[in-house]
């Protein structure tokens, strides 16, 4: 019996796709929207360290694996996170060249993540489960609810959607290594309360770091505006909230969250040609 948990139809395998985002990244290509798109930014300074990382982490027990699609996965898993650092890397560079602070930003999370990459094996394993979940239940937001990208520049949008469905497709990978080679429950639920506090904290630090460069930092409009689009309505984080929290149950497994039909709808869209790469 396989211990791999995708369900029949899901297939973790990297797709080749190069998106030009320097030009969109020249304004606030989130509709005009200095806060929405100094989140969307903020989130992409964390993806390339942060998804090595989560690479480092499964590869500490990728020989440990004997269940063939599981190992198959882990494969596809390594490779569109390596892709998504790949991208990410091109969009923050593009985020430099506009004039932000990107090697300040980088040094503070790098900190981080060595301090990360120094704890036991099973903690880095457990911290990758975590913030899969982050990413994972971000990405079906981003693909139940189209409205709240709306507004922004089609790349963007098919950037978003891109990685969104790979987070989804390859969500319960790390978990399936984790639950085959780890399994303590404690550990995974206490690892991921620090998981919570540094995915918020580097967040917002970077939201502030941008938005300062955008001379934004003290408008109480643009703040006002991005609490009511995470907390209010749409109320991007107060929507995930049920979610995010769902981690903590005993027994918890990603794929409870079955949004195969999301995979499918989105899938049909990222191949259509009227959304540039």
């Amino acid at each position: 019996m396989s211990v791999s948990s995708t369900p029949e139809g899901v297939s973790v395998a990297p797709r080749h796709i190069h998106f030009d985002v320097s030009e969109d990244l020249k304004s606030f290509w989130h509709g005009n929207d200095a806060f929405r798109t100094a989140f969307f930014n903020a989130l992409s300074l964390q993806f390339p360290d942060g998804e090595q990382q989560f690479i480092n982490a499964v590869r500490l027990y990728r020989d440990r694996i004997d269940d063939p699609k599981l190992k198959q996965e882990i494969r596809g898993f390594i490779g569109q996170e390596a892709l998504h650092s790949r991208e990410h890397k091109s969009y923050n560079e593009a985020l430099r060249a506009r004039g932000y602070e990107i090697d300040a930003i980088d040094r503070r999370f790098r900190k981080h993540m060595a301090w990360v990459g120094r704890l036991p094996a099973s903690r880095q394993l457990a911290g990758t489960c975590g913030a899969e979940h982050y990413t994972a239940v971000l990405a079906n937001a981003i693909l139940r609810h189209p409205e709240w990208m709306a507004g922004a520049s089609p790349r963007m949008q098919r950037l978003w959607r891109w990685h969104a469905i790979e987070e989804t497709e390859h969500k319960s990978v790390a978990f399936d290594v984790y639950r085959q080679c780890v399994g303590n429950e404690r550990l995974r639920k206490v690892v991921f309360l620090f998981v919570t506090w540094n995915f918020f904290k580097y967040t917002f630090l970077n939201t502030c770091s941008l938005l300062k460069t955008d001379g934004k930092l003290w408008s109480l409009r643009t703040w006002l505006g991005g609490i009511n689009f995470l907390w209010g309505r749409p109320g991007v984080l107060r929507r995930c909230l049920p979610e995010f929290l769902a981690y903590l149950r005993t027994g918890f497994q990603p794929w409870q969250q079955d949004n195969r039909d999301l995979l499918r709808e989105n899938l049909a869209e990222l191949q259509d040609s009227r959304y540039p790469a």
